[in-house]
């Protein structure tokens, strides 16, 4: 091939490209000349579309292409092949010495005389091959090899053997499997893969540029990578159930093509044959025990079996004893060869089969069922709790949504379609299916639980919307007070409505919103669910409750301990966050977010679960994990809850604050500000002052810092229903005495002692005791930065004990024991350098030199972690974040993040200088010093 490369200018050929490539390098000018190369695949996975392909590419780079199809028609036809293939090359034929002129033109139909003699002809068609050669190589293509007729397969295939050391190229493609006369030996195989997820996505989007997500990955998971059947399944969908307004049937419709290639397999299969193939393609698990017991242990059944394995239609593993499709289509192709009536005694015979198995029974018996069924429908509505326990979301509102459709009464079918509302507003992030279960179930007037789950749906449905959290609290706390005077403690709609009043208060940040919920939770009889009465005792102002409400917290943690339910485990962390439980819970949030990554738990859960987890990886140190965290929760709330944004925010926020990205910090800040302001989302603003006062801190600005430590609390107390207040009470009253606001400083660690703060948790413990510390005279700091540093699973809370670590050292040397404080200061540096906390690093260096002890800015080889030092070369070598973050599998976000942290401890402030300062660090000098509380938000691209 030349070096222009033809086949890269085929991009529309998705996912192929490297295909091509790869077979136009097989015959370019190395070893694959003269050779020849046979490509297998299943049936539409493009093995023409690749041929095409290949011939248009060698075309262009001056390679002459023969081609031959085969037909099924005209394999009986005898040279037919030899005579596609030929006949454009027919007038050099007149060059060939006569014995092999006479027989190629007897065997192409254009001459007369007896058959050729076949050793002669395979002569004939050789020396005619080479003669094309001549002027320009030669590429011969068969495309569907094993339809070529017999005579032609025959020639060709001796033909393919004997084209070493000749200009001649022979390419063939047959379906995987596929029999034929041709024989391969010799030639080379390239098996086709089907296309891979991304490739699949492309594809779709390309030709089904509206096809709704959720649609768009059932297509992508029935098609298993097929080209074919992912262009020609969404054509068989109805225009809503391609926009996801409609439900999609349970086996996907194939089109006429599709039909074409697959039905055809299945209804040459005996009568017990077709009958197993449609019990397994409804039941979709493979068990054999199931389908042999559906089948009635049919001997003609198992016979059947047999034949679809030997035709390839299914597989079956002896060691797991589950019968498996070669391909979904063919599950697809047994659907469509099938009728209704047989549908529905299949249905009835696995439903039957299945009766110690109740959703999958319940599943069979709504799909059997031909008019509305109670009995059924409360059999499905039951399933889809079972599903909704173990983090099903999708498959609990499907299965409640069809025992809705199933439902004779109308009360009951808009009940079961609240439900389903519900859950998927809640968990799912399908805002639009969910408004339409929510419209559904309005439409015929709702009682009871319906509208506790139609208001809890609303609230969701409303905060994606620009709609202001008292609309939403004023919705719920209706429609609760509309199910009393007295309540039902096991009444799930309740529960799930209460759970999502207290998540509405809490976000409001209000003392006048808890009331209502507060009163509620207290009426449960006969006792509320421990989970729910924590959220109710302490969670709205643990500094007043959270102490007394401590013995409660064992029942909390056994709950959570045992639970397989993802929202409750959520619910559970939510209520304990503010008393410092989440370590606790760590695997277990982990687990949950493993199994959102891979497709098997409900978004909103997995948003819960990141939340948390990125905080709890803030506060230990585990920093670039959390920006990890920040980025994975940001991409989810820009696809459908964009609500939760802001705590993702925060944290990014913390993270600027901590690096000392002032810039940075005070804008996405300024943006939450705003945002909090306009949908009076109270906590939101209370988060972005406390994130605030660390950024400000970090940048030396201790008097913005307290503007935005007590815009969150005043100084002193401890603001009622602001649980936030908490975790910034130590920032408060470090900027409270660098601002020197003695009084007030001492104050708010009274007030924290008053609370009992320190009982909450080992945490709090150390902070109460670091900021009595940072109050106290000389005489008695030490101590009480000695007790914090003492405090159990201190050196946990890296960060934090880095600070307190700092100030102990601050106050030592100030004192005039600087030997003393050198150990601190050490420790403190060292710590805060390996965080990336530049501005605290900086502080600690500062402090240390004053000691007397010499010191200089450290190489930047051990500032700079591994993933900074990979991170800043390939931004030296003139990569774009996007760039690094494809070759290091990363997002450009966190891509970015990192550079913010290699700026600083680098010394520079653009780009273009990271070549320098890097080979300068190489050479052995040291990192220039950053002055503390000056850093630019450097230039990102």
């Amino acid at each position: 091939m030349s070096g222009s490369e033809p086949w890269g200018r085929r991009s529309q050929i998705v996912g192929r490209i490297q295909d091509v490539q790869r077979v136009c390098e097989f015959f370019g000018d190395g070893p694959g000349r003269g050779r020849g190369l046979h490509v297998v695949g299943e049936a539409g996975v493009g093995k023409t579309t690749l041929l095409d392909a290949v011939a248009e590419a060698m075309a262009k780079a001056g390679t002459r292409v023969l081609r031959a199809d085969g037909v099924e028609f005209e394999a009986d036809v005898t040279f037919a092949g030899l005579h596609q293939l030929l006949m454009p090359v027919q007038d050099e034929i007149e060059r060939l010495p006569s014995e092999y002129r006479e027989a190629l033109l007897v065997a192409l139909g254009v001459g007369m005389g007896p058959a050729p003699n076949r050793l002669l002809l395979v002569n004939a068609t050789l020396a005619l091959l080479r003669e094309v050669a001549v002027e320009a190589p030669l590429l011969l293509i068969i495309d569907d090899l094993p339809w070529l007729d017999r005579p032609s397969a025959v020639v060709l295939g001796i033909v393919a053997r004997r084209l070493s050391g000749s200009r001649v190229g022979f390419l063939a493609a047959s379906r995987t499997g596929g029999e034929g006369v041709l024989d391969h030996g010799g030639l080379d195989e390239l098996e086709l893969k089907p296309l891979d997820d991304v490739s699949a996505q492309i594809l779709l989007a390309a030709r089904y540029p509206g096809l709704a997500a959720r649609v768009r990955a059932r297509v992508v998971a029935e098609a298993c990578g097929n080209p074919l059947a992912l262009l020609e399944l969404p054509a068989e969908l109805s225009a809503p159930q391609r926009a996801a307004k409609e439900e999609l049937p349970a086996v996907l419709p194939l089109g006429d093509r599709l039909r074409a290639l697959f039905v055809a397999r299945v209804t040459s299969l005996s009568e017990g044959g077709r009958r197993l193939l449609l019990l397994a393609a409804l039941d979709g698990t493979g068990e054999l025990d199931t389908l042999y017991s559906a089948a009635g242990h049919d001997t003609a059944a198992l016979a059947g079996l047999a034949c679809a394995e030997r035709d390839r239609l299914v597989r079956v593993d002896s060691a797991s004893r589950r019968l498996r499709f070669h391909h979904p289509l063919i599950r697809s192709a047994v659907v469509e060869a099938s009728t209704m009536t047989e549908r529905r005694v299949a249905h009835l015979a696995l439903a039957e089969a299945l009766a110690d198995r109740p959703e999958r029974m319940a599943w069979h018996l709504a799909e059997a069922a031909i008019e509305p069924d109670e009995q059924v429908a409360q059999l499905l509505q039951n399933a889809g709790h079972s599903a909704l326990r173990r983090g099903d979301t999708a498959g609990a509102v499907a299965a409640i949504t069809r025992a809705a459709d199933l439902s004779p009464t109308p009360g009951d079918r808009c009940r079961r379609l609240a439900e389903a509302a519900y859950i998927g507003a809640d968990s799912t992030g399908d805002a639009d299916n969910a408004s339409e279960l929510l419209r559904r179930a309005q439409s015929n007037g709702l009682d009871g639980s319906g509208v506790l789950h139609a208001a809890a749906a609303a609230v969701f449905l409303l905060l994606n919307t620009e709609a202001d959290l008292d609309t939403a609290h004023r919705l719920l706390v209706r429609a609760i007070e509309a199910a009393g005077p007295t309540y039902d403690a096991t009444d799930t709609a309740l529960v799930d409505a209460l759970h999502t009043l207290q998540l509405v208060c809490w976000w409001g940040g209000r003392a006048d919103l808890w009331a209502p919920f507060i009163d509620a939770v207290a009426r449960l009889e006969p006792v509320p669910p421990p989970v729910l009465a924590m959220a109710a005792q302490t969670f709205p102002d643990p500094a007043r409750t959270g102490v007394a409400d401590l013995a409660d917290l064992d029942e909390v943690r056994g709950v959570l301990r045992r639970t397989a339910d993802p929202a409750l485990l959520v619910r559970g962390a939510t209520a304990t966050v503010y008393l410092d439980r989440i370590g606790e819970l760590k695997d277990r949030l982990w687990e949950l977010v493993r199994s959102a990554r891979n497709g098997g738990g409900p978004v909103r859960q997995h948003l819960g679960a990141l939340m948390h987890l990125c905080m709890e990886d803030f506060l230990t140190g585990e920093w670039e994990e959390a920006q990890q965290l920040v980025d994975e929760g940001a991409a989810l709330c820009d696809a459908g809850y964009p609500f939760f944004a802001w705590y993702f925010q925060y944290n990014q926020v913390l993270l600027h604050g901590a690096r000392g990205e002032t810039e940075a910090g005070d804008a996405l800040a300024d943006r939450m500000l705003r945002w909090a302001a306009r949908r009076g989302v109270g906590t939101a603003a209370a988060f972005a002052h406390q994130a605030r006062t660390l950024v400000c801190l970090g940048s030396s600005d201790y008097e913005a810092a307290y503007r935005h430590a007590t815009a969150l609390t005043p100084a002193g107390t401890l603001a009622p229903y602001t649980a936030h207040a908490l975790w910034g009470a130590f920032d408060l009253v470090e900027a409270a005495v660098r601002t020197g606001r003695e009084a007030e400083a001492a104050a708010h660690v009274r007030a924290l002692r008053e609370q009992g703060i320190a009982r909450l948790s080992d945490r709090y413990a150390m902070l109460v005791a670091g900021a009595a510390g940072l109050s106290a005279p000389d005489d008695e700091a030490v101590t009480h930065f000695e007790q914090a540093l003492s405090a159990p699973g201190a050196d946990r809370w890296v960060f934090e004990a880095a600070r307190i670590r700092l100030a102990l050292g601050e106050r030592l040397r100030r004192t005039g024991a600087k030997s003393r404080a050198r150990e601190p200061l050490t420790a403190a540096m060292d710590a805060l350098f390996r965080l990336g906390a530049t501005p605290w690093a900086e502080r600690a260096r500062m402090e240390l030199r004053a000691t007397g002890l010499p010191t200089r800015p450290e190489a930047a080889r051990s500032l700079l972690t591994p993933q900074e030092v990979e991170i800043a070369q390939l931004a030296a070598s003139g990569l774009t974040n996007k760039q690094i973050g494809e070759r290091l599998h990363l997002s450009h976000r966190t891509v970015g993040a990192y550079l913010y942290q290699v700026f600083p401890k680098l010394g520079i402030t653009t780009r273009a200088a990271l070549r320098d300062a890097l080979t300068a660090l190489d050479g052995g000098a040291g990192a220039p010093p950053v002055s503390a509380g000056t850093v630019t938000e450097y230039p990102v691209t």
